[in-house]
C-alpha cells in the first residue's frame, strides 16, 4: 500500500511538472510570435503626382513637433537642413522642370533648405543618397532659389510635403511643419 501511495504521488508530481512545462513553452512561443510594437517618431512618407507627363516623387521622413519650437529652436536659422529626418529628403522627376526661372533636369536630387525668419533658401543637390546633412556639399548643388515662408496660427504636427497639379503642365510643391508653410511653383518643360 505504501508503494502504491508513493507511486501515485510521484505520478501526480510528474504530470503536474509536465503540464507546467507545456504551459511555459506556450508562453515562450507566444512571446516569440508577438512582435514588439515600436512607436516611430519620424515615419517614412512620400508625396507624388503626375503633372502632364511628368511623374514627381518626394521621399522623406516626417518628424513631429512634439511640443518643441522647431524653426529657430530645434533647427537653427541660417543652417542647412535635410528637409526631413534621418536620410536626406529626395525628389525625383522623369522630365525637366522649370523652377524659379531655372531648369532642374530630369533626375533624382537631395532636397535641402536653409530656413530663416524672413526667407528660405531651397536647394536641389546631386547627392540624394546621404544620411542627414553630414555629406552635404554646396559644390554639388544643381539649383538654389529663395522663397518667403508663410506663418500660420495652426500647427502642422508632422512634416508634410504636397505635390499638386494646378494646370496641365504646372504644379506646386510645398512643405509644412510646425507653423511654417513653404511652397514653390513648377512647370514641366516641353
Amino acid at each position: 500500500m505504501r508503494k502504491l501511495l508513493t507511486l501515485f504521488c510521484f505520478a501526480i508530481l510528474f504530470v503536474g511538472c509536465k503540464n507546467q512545462t507545456k504551459s511555459e513553452n506556450k508562453e515562450l512561443q507566444n512571446e516569440q510570435v508577438t512582435p514588439t510594437k515600436k512607436n516611430v517618431l519620424s515615419p517614412h512618407a512620400t508625396a507624388m503626382t503626375m503633372i502632364g507627363d511628368a511623374h514627381i516623387h518626394i521621399d522623406y521622413s516626417s518628424p513631429g513637433v512634439r511640443n518643441r519650437i522647431v524653426f529657430g529652436g530645434l533647427l537653427a536659422y541660417d543652417s542647412v537642413w535635410q528637409a526631413g529626418a534621418h536620410n536626406a529628403t529626395w525628389l525625383e522627376t522623369n522630365k525637366d522642370l522649370l523652377i524659379d526661372g531655372k531648369t532642374l533636369p530630369a533626375g533624382k536630387y537631395g532636397f535641402f533648405t536653409i530656413p530663416s525668419k524672413e526667407e528660405w533658401t531651397l536647394i536641389f543637390n546631386n547627392n540624394w543618397e546621404q544620411h542627414g546633412k553630414e555629406e552635404y556639399n554646396a559644390k554639388e548643388d544643381v539649383l538654389r532659389f529663395k522663397v518667403k515662408p508663410i506663418i500660420s496660427e495652426t500647427i502642422t504636427e508632422h512634416l508634410e510635403y504636397k505635390v499638386k497639379k494646378k494646370a496641365n503642365h504646372e504644379g506646386e510643391i510645398s512643405l509644412a511643419w510646425e507653423k511654417v508653410l513653404v511652397g514653390f511653383n513648377i512647370t514641366v518643360k516641353q
